[in-house]
């Protein structure tokens, strides 16, 4: 094995060494970037062993596995590619950084790992992804317990968030968290961070978490889930530091660069992909006309995920994404947690009672007898004739429509004719 092979295969610190497939994806997640449609169809044709042998050997290219790889980004609708001797320029360069031991360690340090797609405990949602889907997830986090598709809500929205967007987010997420719902954010700051700040506040009151660590007693699912655009090892932004902390402590951060690896523009899109297909409906509480937040609705989109936007002022520059999706018809108008939870869940499985409003005088009432009503004195009585005139209608309709608001309590008969009831 050259000096561009798995480094320090075996812990000096006597960590349990980690097996040949954890080895070459964590490697391989150091040399390629997130959504890589190349490097992706390289390793599901050939494994992620041989991919990155391939990829450390000193060959120029490779006439079968370019055929192979070809074929895989066809069948993906991908357009068309430079090449494997291209692809292998962009990652050979990156191999002296190539330590997967060192990673593992690190993520272990941090109370974390790699999840690969191989483990029990992946996440299925992100085959929907297809090519696109990540090579492995870091993590970090109270427990690996990504929660099912169905039981995951994203909140996202701008960074410079209103008061009127922290509250809705807050709230939201809070009220989600009760109903067993995991939040999925970015971590941003805005309505990111009010979304874990919520969730995460639920939780702190809810039994079952004790201890520094937020350990979860009954060992249910993490109330909120950071998904992050660098390694799980640098909280970003840094002025979230103390928030992204305690979404390690007692929820989850995942992230599908390895640790050390800096957010970039590009990192945040990419993650914006994870975001959407992790979670069941991605909730847009504010986003301005051009938001990173409608990127990730997009995605959700793409992967016929229901999309949810929060409508605000039609005068707020914050609220204008959420108002084109609604106008364009990609999302569903939702005003809280409860409208969220309906469209989360299966048929039928979290259906919320409309608000009662009180019955008023005319509701029921047909048009003849509303301008009836309508004619009626509220204090003297007065004539049939003179209900004619006033109503505009025939006899017989009044005659019989005085009938029906005698019923009902709102007509009254008296000596000199007829009044308003009191119902």
């Amino acid at each position: 094995m050259d000096n561009h092979g798995l480094q320090d295969q075996t812990a000096s610190d006597g960590a349990v060494p980690a097996d040949a497939l954890h080895m070459a994806r964590a490697a391989l997640t150091r040399l390629m970037e997130p959504g890589d449609l190349p490097g992706m169809a390289l390793v599901r044709a050939l494994g992620p062993e041989e991919a990155l042998s391939l990829i450390r050997s000193s060959d120029a290219t490779h006439a079968g596995v370019e055929r192979q790889v070809t074929e895989i980004l066809n069948t993906a609708g991908t357009e068309r590619w430079p090449g494997l001797a291209d692809a292998l320029g962009r990652w050979r360069p990156r191999l002296a950084d190539v330590a997967p031991r060192r990673d593992l360690d690190t993520a272990r340090r941090l109370g974390g790992g790699l999840l690969l797609p191989e483990d029990p405990a992946w996440p299925v949602a992100l085959d929907d992804l297809q090519l696109a889907a990540p090579l492995a997830l870091w993590f970090r986090g109270r427990s690996l317990a990504v929660p099912a598709q169905a039981q995951c809500v994203a909140v996202v929205g701008s960074r410079d968030s209103t008061s009127y967007g922290a509250n809705v987010a807050a709230e939201a997420a809070s009220s989600l968290v009760q109903r067993g719902f995991t939040v999925v954010s970015g971590g941003a700051y805005g309505i990111d961070a009010h979304a874990h700040r919520g969730a995460l506040g639920t939780a702190t009151a809810m039994q079952g978490f004790t201890g520094a660590a937020g350990q979860a007693a009954d060992g249910g699912p993490p109330p909120t889930i950071a998904v992050m655009a660098g390694g799980v090892d640098r909280f970003y932004p840094s002025g979230n530091e103390d928030l992204l902390r305690a979404v390690a402590a007692r929820g989850l951060i995942l992230a599908e660069v390895p640790p050390g690896t800096n957010p970039t523009r590009y990192r945040f899109l990419q993650r914006n992909r994870l975001i959407a297909a992790l979670c069941s409906i991605t909730v847009v509480v504010e986003a301005r006309w051009r938001s990173g937040a409608l990127n990730t609705a997009h995605h959700a989109e793409q992967l016929s995920r229901l999309v949810g936007a929060v409508p605000g002022s039609v005068y707020s520059a914050n609220s204008a994404g959420c108002h084109r999706l609604l106008k364009e018809g990609a999302a569903v108008c939702v005003t809280d947690a409860a409208d969220i939870a309906e469209l989360a869940g299966g048929m039928g499985e979290h259906l919320h009672s409309e608000p009662v409003a009180e019955t008023a005088l005319h509701d029921g009432l047909g048009t003849s007898d509303l301008l009836l009503l309508d004619a009626l004195p509220l204090r003297t009585a007065t004539t049939l004739e003179k209900l004619c005139v006033v109503a505009g209608l025939s006899a017989p309709t009044v005659l019989s429509g005085l009938g029906r608001l005698e019923a009902l309590g709102l007509a009254e008969r008296l000596a000199g004719g007829w009044k308003r009831g009191a119902p």
